[in-house]
């Protein structure tokens, strides 16, 4: 089997000859530049596996040489040296699609890491969406949908961190999940976290870890999530919930790469990429100080926007037909759709996008008399007049509370006898008890 190989582009010759050593006794192929020059005409002989460049060079930047990169090796990842604490650079690299970067002085253990993984990355063959769980894939043939299939190919390559942004329900979590298989840490763990359902006295010892006895209650010590994703991918969903004092600590998670779980006197290094979503407007948040800018400007290196499901109503269809067959799989029922059914799914506005149509689906299966689904078996939400589509919330509520006193009215008339009750309301044992289950109805 052949070396794999890397091009070291550095004008000082003490560390090309320390990083050269150092990738030979990796037992990797190492070729060497001084400037920009002469690594672009190497770039143009051959191909390497890896690139490892400075970012300042005697006739150009590093920065420009991963632009050139991008164009002629797209699927070469590079990355780049920088100065200690210059992380403006950092980020302006990484958005010119650099693979990562290493800070000096250059320590040796980060920089074998950095580079396996790189090398990984290279030779990993980019899994394809349809060969991914179906709970995980991205279901669509519209545009937007080919569009995002294609920026999160190209962005599996990369370390950089990705913010995602998307109305609630579009699936972010579905786009975190595909960077993450689709790259090199494919094979280590995806860990996810909601900050809005954490409470935020638990918040820093959940993310960081905790030492036991550290605090009141800590009878036991607690890795934390970050030390949980080591190696993979860490996804803080709803960022813009997280607290300030630890959007703070974050940051420096982000920039130093190590973490200090509560009670430790030392930090503790992480090889950690993160993938962070809000339904929020975080620019907008920022200019009301509700979140850092600093942290902003470090997690949105890379910018991903999901679109809503009315943005691709074309998919509708293709979405419903895959949900029915997973519910069939769930449920050992065999499901369809009606056309007239389809057509009010296409001409709802589904402010819940995916979530809410994979819900009324869910519904109408609940509550089908027959396995074939009618326009009415939908149950659709009415809507306000006028130009404001959206569902009447009000209305919603209204009728479920309704529905509730009208189940619990028979279940106590027939002394909570669950068959009776149903023949009483007309409807079958299956349809009662389903609904008795999302009101939560019990004796």
């Amino acid at each position: 089997m052949d070396k794999q190989s890397v091009l070291v582009v550095d004008d000082e010759p003490d560390i090309r000859e320390l990083l050269e050593i150092t990738l030979l006794r990796m037992g990797l192929d190492v070729s060497c530049a001084e400037n920009y020059t002469t690594a672009t005409r190497l770039i143009h002989d051959r191909s390497y596996d890896f690139c490892l460049t400075d970012m300042k060079l005697p006739d150009g930047d590093g920065i420009s040489l991963v632009k050139y990169i991008q164009k002629h090796q797209p699927d070469m990842p590079v990355a780049v040296i920088t100065a200690h604490g210059n992380m403006e650079i950092a980020i302006k690299a990484m958005k010119a699609g650099a693979y990562d970067f290493v800070s000096k002085p250059v320590s040796l253990d980060k920089l074998r890491n950095l580079i396996e993984n790189g090398i990984q990355t290279s030779i990993t063959v980019i899994r394809a969406d349809a060969d991914t769980p179906p709970k995980y894939q991205i279901i669509g043939q519209s545009e937007q949908i080919i569009e995002l299939r294609e920026t999160i190919k190209k962005f599996a390559r990369s370390q950089a961190p990705v913010f995602i942004e998307g109305e609630s329900g579009t699936g972010k979590e579905l786009v975190a999940r595909q960077i993450h298989a689709q790259g090199a840490r494919a094979d280590a763990p995806f860990i996810a976290v909601n900050c809005g359902a954490i409470p935020p006295e638990l918040m820093e010892s959940e993310l960081f870890g905790h030492l036991k006895g550290s605090f009141t209650g800590a009878i036991s010590e607690n890795p934390g999530l970050f030390r949980a994703a080591q190696g993979g991918t860490l996804f803080l969903d709803e960022i813009a919930d997280l607290p300030l004092p630890l959007q703070v600590k974050l940051l420096r998670v982000i920039q130093e790469k190590s973490i200090r779980p509560v009670g430790a006197a030392e930090e503790t290094s992480v090889d950690v990429r993160i993938i962070s979503a809000s339904h929020k407007n975080l620019a907008q948040l920022v200019e009301q100080g509700l979140f850092r800018q600093d942290l902003y400007y470090r997690i949105n290196v890379i910018g991903i926007q999901v679109p809503s499901l009315k943005q691709r109503s074309e998919d509708i269809e293709l979405l419903t037909q895959h949900i029915l067959k997973k519910l069939q799989q769930e449920n050992h029922h065999s499901y369809s759709i009606e056309r007239d059914a389809l057509a009010a799914l296409k001409n709802y506005e589904f402010p819940g996008n995916v979530r809410e149509l994979e819900n009324i689906l869910e519904r109408a299966c609940a509550l089908a008399e027959k396995q074939t689904i009618s326009a009415a078996d939908l149950h659709l939400p009415q809507t306000r007049p006028g130009n404001d589509d959206r569902p009447d919330v009000s209305l919603i509520d209204k009728t479920s509370e309704l529905e509730v006193a009208e189940l619990e009215k028979a279940l106590i008339q027939n002394r909570w006898n669950q068959s009776a009750a149903a023949r009483q309301l007309g409807i079958t044992l299956r349809q009662l008890r389903y609904r008795c289950e999302k009101f939560g109805l019990t004796k």
